[in-house]
């Protein structure tokens, strides 16, 4: 598989792929090259409409594969003509000219760093270059378990192709339809519906499911609002707004966390649950508020523990192993760099922090102590380190 150059079919720069999905993004990136429309009409619409998969089953956000990628389409101006199957292990391209919108399995599909790790459904367009090669444009951008997701564009031959679709794909026709849907509205959430969602995450038996699937919610939460935010934004977002988009990437954060505390068998987590609703029932509040009211139930969704910093050593300690995740010096770290500034910082790095500084120092972080707020700077980590480092037998 090899990266051709190709400009003409570069990623727009006003794509806006790290507010999108992996369905999403493909068909943006249709609908903005050859007609012109604004990806962030996607984001006019924030609702709360989870789906329920019946007694015993978590309840969902993500909607199902055809109907998501029906919604995205419609709202985006376009429709679908047909839908149809490749056969597995198929090299052969669909017939036509122009791009292609597909969906196959990511755990073949060797340019994203699902492969071999995660099946999930993800979109790609498939295009033939002059020479009649298969050439593929994914504008997914993500930063995954497994490394990176950016936005490229990858020739392949045809045996490269049938590789990477030993299941078979679909394929689905399009063409313009009209005037995009593109009329701003924030819905409030129902206090039964945030009430029975809660319930059944907090209620399910097998805690490391829950959490496993409640980290892909708050992620695509998260994204939603973001999305939501920028097609509202003329300028800049107000500080509320801001606010309110930076306490959903926490809950982000801390779900993964407390994800990954129960798979090594450590206690849950509370967080993510208790933050959940509130920030559930605040979106339409924040999101429709006059400029720069702030939101009371955002404004308090997580208080950073003020207590005192901890010894010499243990911060060095510290700082050591945080620098050994980031791949920076833990002199920067001592001298005050912020680990937010640090290129690749995020969920997947903070929990490598957590778990190294326990490993090396024989501790146990209390649950309630593993929130973002304690997380996202040495001071934090060093706070709770030493209050771990005491309570420890």
């Amino acid at each position: 598989m090899t990266a051709p150059a190709i400009p003409q079919t570069a990623p727009p720069a006003d794509l806006h792929a790290e507010l999108l999905d992996c369905l999403q993004v493909n068909l943006a990136w249709l609908a903005r090259a050859e007609y012109g429309v604004s990806p962030l009409v996607l984001g006019a619409r924030l609702d709360f409409t989870p789906r329920d998969h019946g007694p015993g089953r978590l309840p969902t956000v993500e909607a199902a594969t055809d109907a998501h990628v029906e919604r995205t389409a419609q709202a985006l101006g376009l429709s679908l003509t047909h839908r149809h199957t490749l056969p597995p292990g198929t090299g052969a391209l669909p017939p036509g000219p122009g791009a292609t919108y597909v969906i196959a399995d990511a755990y073949h599909l060797p340019w994203v760093p699902y492969r071999g790790h995660s099946h999930m459904d993800h979109s790609f367009l498939l295009d033939r270059d002059p020479s009649g090669r298969a050439v593929v444009r994914d504008g997914y951008h993500n930063d995954t378990p497994y490394g990176p997701a950016r936005p490229g564009t990858w020739t392949l031959t045809e045996e490269e192709l049938a590789a990477a679709l030993p299941d078979g794909a679909h394929v689905y026709g399009l063409t313009r339809a009209g005037v995009p849907q593109d009329a701003i509205e924030a819905v409030p959430a129902t206090a039964a519906a945030v009430e029975s969602y809660v319930r059944a995450y907090r209620e399910h038996p097998d805690r490391e499911q829950a959490l496993a699937q409640l980290t892909l919610e708050t992620w695509l939460l998260a994204r939603t609002r973001r999305l939501h935010a920028a097609r509202r934004a003329t300028d800049a977002n107000p500080p509320a707004v801001e606010e309110h988009l930076t306490a959903w990437g926490k809950l982000a954060e801390q779900t993964f966390l407390a994800h990954r505390r129960v798979q090594r068998g450590r206690p849950e987590p509370t967080g993510p649950l208790e933050r959940l609703p509130a920030l559930l029932h605040a979106d339409a509040r924040v999101f429709t508020a006059p400029t720069g009211q702030a939101d009371p139930v955002t404004a308090r969704a997580g208080t950073a523990d003020t207590t005192s910093s901890d010894t010499h050593a243990l911060r060095t300690a510290v700082a050591e192993e945080a620098a050994a995740v980031l791949r920076v010096p833990a002199d920067e770290l001592l001298a005050g760099r912020a680990l937010t500034e640090i290129p690749g910082f995020g969920s997947f790095r903070m929990v490598d922090i957590v778990e190294r500084i326990e490993e090396r120092l024989d501790i146990e972080f209390d649950a309630a102590d593993l929130v973002p707020e304690n997380l996202h700077d040495l001071d934090g980590l060093c706070r709770i380190t030493a209050r771990a480092h005491r309570e420890t037998p």
